[in-house]
C-alpha cells in the first residue's frame, strides 16, 4: 500500500507533469511514435493485404510469413538495428521495428476479411461490369471493414505499449519515465510510468471500439448490399475483363 500511495503522490505532483522530461512531453512524443508507426504499418499492410485478398493469390504465403515474423522479439531486432548503421538515424531504428511488429495483424485481418466476403456476392458484382476497382471499393472493402478495423485496433494497442521500449536505446516516450525510475532506484516513478502507458494504451482501445462502432452504424444505414449492387456506378459497363478482375 506504501507504494501505492507513493506513486499516486508522484503522480499528483504538479512539477511531474511539466518541462521537457515531465509527463506531458513524453505523452507527446509516445503518441507522434505511435502515430508514425501505425500510419506506416498501414500504408504497408494495407494495400497489400487488400490486393492479395482480392486475387486469392499468395495471400496465405504472406500471412505464414508475417505471423512467423511475431516469433522475433521486438526488442531483439530494436537493438539489432541501433547497433548497426541505421542506429545513427535517431530514432529510424524505433520506428523500423515497430512497423515490423504492427504489420502482422494488420495483414491477416485485412487479408481474411477481403477472403471472407461471400463470393456470390462478389461474382454478382462482377456479373453487373463492375471493374476491379469497383468490387474492391464497394463490394468487398465495405463487407471486410469490421475485420479490417479490428486489425488495426490490435496493432495500434501493441503499438502504444510496446513504444516504452524506445527509452532503452534513447528514445522518447512515456518509457523515459520508467527508465528514469530504474535510474534512480525510485519505485514510485517506475509504477506511475507503467500505470501511464497501460492507461493511454486502455484509451486507445476504448478510442477505437467507439470508433469501430461509429462506422459500423454508418456502414448499416449506407452500405450498398447486394440487392442494391445495381445502384452502383459501373453496373451498366460492358463485362469485366480479365485484366480488371
Amino acid at each position: 500500500m506504501d507504494v501505492v500511495s507513493r506513486t499516486w503522490t508522484w503522480l499528483a505532483t504538479g512539477s511531474h507533469w511539466s518541462g521537457p522530461d515531465g509527463v506531458w512531453h513524453r505523452l507527446a512524443e509516445h503518441l507522434e511514435l505511435t502515430v508514425v508507426c501505425l500510419a506506416l504499418s498501414c500504408a504497408i499492410a494495407l494495400p497489400l493485404a487488400i490486393v492479395l485478398g482480392h486475387t486469392g493469390r499468395g495471400g496465405a504465403l504472406a500471412v505464414n510469413l508475417s505471423n512467423a515474423g511475431r516469433a522475433v522479439p521486438t526488442f531483439a531486432v530494436l537493438v539489432l538495428l541501433t547497433l548497426g548503421p541505421l542506429g545513427t538515424y535517431d530514432s529510424w531504428p524505433t520506428v523500423i521495428a515497430l512497423v515490423l511488429f504492427a504489420i502482422p495483424p494488420l495483414l491477416t485481418n485485412a487479408y481474411v476479411g477481403m477472403r471472407e466476403v461471400d463470393r456470390d456476392v462478389v461474382e454478382a458484382a462482377r456479373g453487373m461490369g463492375m471493374s476491379g476497382r469497383q468490387v474492391i471499393g464497394r463490394v468487398e472493402l465495405p463487407l471486410a471493414m469490421p475485420l479490417v478495423m479490428t486489425g488495426v485496433r490490435s496493432a495500434a494497442v501493441q503499438v502504444v505499449a510496446t513504444v516504452s521500449i524506445a527509452a532503452i536505446v534513447g528514445g522518447g516516450g512515456l518509457g523515459r519515465i520508467i527508465t528514469a525510475g530504474f535510474r534512480l532506484t525510485d519505485t514510485p516513478q517506475v509504477v506511475a510510468g507503467a500505470v501511464l502507458v497501460a492507461a493511454l494504451a486502455l484509451v486507445v482501445e476504448g478510442a477505437f471500439v467507439l470508433l469501430e462502432r461509429r462506422l459500423g452504424r454508418r456502414r448499416r444505414r449506407g452500405t450498398a448490399g447486394p440487392d442494391r449492387l445495381s445502384d452502383a456506378p459501373g453496373a451498366d459497363a460492358g463485362p469485366v475483363t480479365a485484366s480488371a478482375a
